[in-house]
């Protein structure tokens, strides 16, 4: 009987104490040791618009604004990493890329000090440059997975600007880059949907101005969200087959 009794008080203690961080409710925890940390798969760039990096700083710590980012660069290349690499930091908010819905879970996130209205410091993007080489190499992050604040939230971001230098990253291995294709470049082939394109790449079409809007300031260096020329939609299929070719690599 008393042993039956210590049984039941065992499991309803059992039953209030609190659960293992990341343990589901009714399961029994028995730990294994194969296991590593979560490996970030994109990097998204923004642009704090602001005036000077303090002022960047103190909204990506201010416990009230619940945004941050890993890292903040400032216009002198100094970089300041607020936020593990391992651990989720606040930047992207509601987000969409290639049906991926939560991008905070799968990227490290960089600002730039920059106020959206000048050309980014040569010293910071070298210092970008630095730093996504060394992310590059220890995470082994897709070129086609480094990618704007804007590209996965069209419909409520605008950064980086349309001055950023996408296509420099690209040169460096960081990105997708093709070059505007002049008119007499080989057009789109006959019945190529814009809109399925943008789709294709990554972009989210639920609002599509906003996905027109955000490949032309990421591939186009220009702002509109009209529909799509026939020019450019020879660049949008030319993006789609490196990325195309990138991933056949990568298998």
């Amino acid at each position: 009987m008393r042993r039956g009794l210590v049984v039941l008080l065992l499991a309803a203690l059992a039953a209030c104490a609190p659960l293992p961080p990341g343990q589901g409710r009714g399961a029994i925890w028995q730990a294994s040791p194969n296991f590593d940390q979560r490996r970030p798969n994109f990097v998204i760039l923004h642009q704090t618009t602001n005036d000077n990096a303090a002022t960047a700083l103190a909204t990506l710590t201010d416990p009230q604004r619940k945004v941050s980012a890993h890292y903040l660069i400032g216009r002198d290349g100094a970089v300041l990493q607020l936020v593990d690499e391992n651990s989720r930091a606040w930047h992207a908010g509601e987000s969409w890329w290639g049906g991926m819905t939560d991008l905070n879970s799968a990227s490290i996130g960089i600002e730039l000090d920059n106020t959206g209205d000048e050309l980014f410091a040569e010293a910071q993007i070298v210092a970008l440059l630095a730093l996504l080489d060394d992310l590059r190499t220890r995470y082994r992050i897709p070129a086609a997975n480094i990618l704007a604040h804007g590209d996965v939230a069209p419909a409520r971001k605008v950064d980086p600007s349309r001055l950023f230098p996408w296509q420099r990253l690209a040169q460096q291995g960081f990105g997708l880059w093709c070059e505007a294709p002049p008119p007499a470049a080989p057009a789109a082939p006959a019945g190529f949907d814009p809109m399925l394109g943008l789709q294709a790449l990554g972009y989210d079409i639920v609002a599509p101005a906003a996905a027109r809007a955000a490949f032309r300031r990421h591939f186009a260096g220009s702002d509109g969200d009209v529909e799509l020329a026939p020019a450019e939609h020879a660049l949008l299929h030319c993006l789609l087959q490196k990325k195309l070719l990138r991933e056949s690599h990568a298998e």
